[in-house]
């Protein structure tokens, strides 16, 4: 069976006519993108807005479910813990109470890798819409070896990359995962107000003065669009038990918290090097790095400074006596997440589409 076209036409002309129909499919398709572009820079200016460091910030509430081993609130501003206290009740310490110092917030390694993904994804927007979408009063062109379609595809893949990152870093580690970062990223005890020497030598730390236990480890993390708090009880590996215990062990008098992590070894350090406090250094220590404002916008000598010739501690090696895990979700990540998905489900279709004009494979997978 074939098929005929009449009136006949020429095949140089039915070749010529096919070109000519795929430039004009091609070149509504770039100016029906136009604006699918510039709705998907708004959407990440949304998002970006919901990140930025706005006060009061959010309030996020710390508490073990049916019981108080872990009671209290922090408060997030952008990418930053600010303030807060959590009361803790764990079995294999001291109760004590932990206070972040305001003038030595914690930085969340995530939403900071966040934020530099979103301010990227959106300069990357604005490089294609420059470019791709020139304004009649431009002077100077972007220079690109691609020509405009080819252009546009590239940049559409990066930005889907980065969109994908971004997506990876709320949805965080898998639950049946382990998560070794907090053998390296757990946060320094000069962030809690009084700060103690950040060294573990297994013993308890003072649950009347407040500050952080030099033997405990405080992590914090994103998952699920959530604030995820581990904590963690440590002892040293090298640490001898006594008789009595070990007696108690034996005769079952006395047993081991059972947890996923019991019974392994650990090299631990905190996630920055030495910091001298401020009360040692002194209230003129900060007058030489320039006059610029500390992480709250006060005056440099209220914040501690790095020692200049401090080096990184070495992990000690530790066994994780009891462990704690608490998460509270935060309500801009969540709005935050959901706006990435349904971003990445409007460029996944204009990827697609313009996949299918230009000719080009596309498996949503790159």
């Amino acid at each position: 069976m074939s098929v005929e076209i009449w009136p006949h036409i020429a095949p140089d002309a039915l070749k010529a006519a096919i070109e000519e129909t795929e430039k004009r499919e091609l070149d509504w398709l770039i100016e029906d993108l136009h604006e699918t572009l510039s709705n998907l820079k708004h959407g990440l200016e949304d998002c970006y807005a919901l990140l930025a460091p706005i006060d009061p910030g959010s309030t996020l509430v710390l508490s073990t479910p049916r019981n108080e081993v872990v009671k209290g609130h922090v408060t997030r501003v952008g990418t930053r813990i600010v303030k807060g206290t959590i009361h803790l009740r764990m079995r294999t310490l001291p109760h004590q109470t932990l206070t972040i110092n305001p003038e030595h917030p914690i930085h969340l390694t995530p939403l900071t890798n966040l934020h530099s993904l979103l301010t990227h994804s959106i300069d990357l927007l604005n490089l294609t819409l420059t470019y791709s979408y020139p304004s009649p009063t431009a002077t100077t062109p972007i220079p690109s070896d691609l020509p405009p379609p080819n252009f546009l595809s590239a940049q559409l893949r990066l930005l889907s990359q980065s969109l994908s990152e971004a997506s990876a870093l709320l949805k965080g580690p898998p639950l049946t995962a382990p998560d070794p970062s907090w053998t390296s990223q757990s946060v320094a005890p000069s962030h809690f107000t009084p700060p103690q020497p950040p060294t573990l030598d297994g013993g308890p730390g003072s649950s009347s003065s407040g500050s952080a236990n030099p033997s405990l480890s405080f992590h914090l993390g994103v998952q699920d669009s959530s604030l995820i708090l581990s904590l963690r009880s440590l002892e040293p590996a090298d640490a001898p038990v006594n008789f009595g215990t070990k007696l108690a062990l034996a005769i079952g008098t006395a047993r081991r918290l059972e947890h996923d992590e019991a019974d392994k070894v650990f090299g631990y350090c905190c996630s920055e090097e030495d910091h001298m406090l401020a009360a040692a250094v002194g209230p003129g220590a900060g007058s030489g790095n320039g006059g610029n404002a500390g992480p709250t916008g006060g005056s440099p000598s209220s914040h501690p400074v790095p020692l200049s010739g401090t080096r990184k501690r070495k992990p000690v090696e530790v066994f994780v006596r009891e462990k704690v895990r608490v998460e509270s979700a935060d309500p801009s990540l969540l709005s935050l997440s959901a706006k990435l998905t349904a971003l990445s489900h409007t460029l996944a279709l204009a990827r697609r589409n313009l996949a299918a004009v230009l000719g080009e494979e596309f498996d949503g997978e790159d």
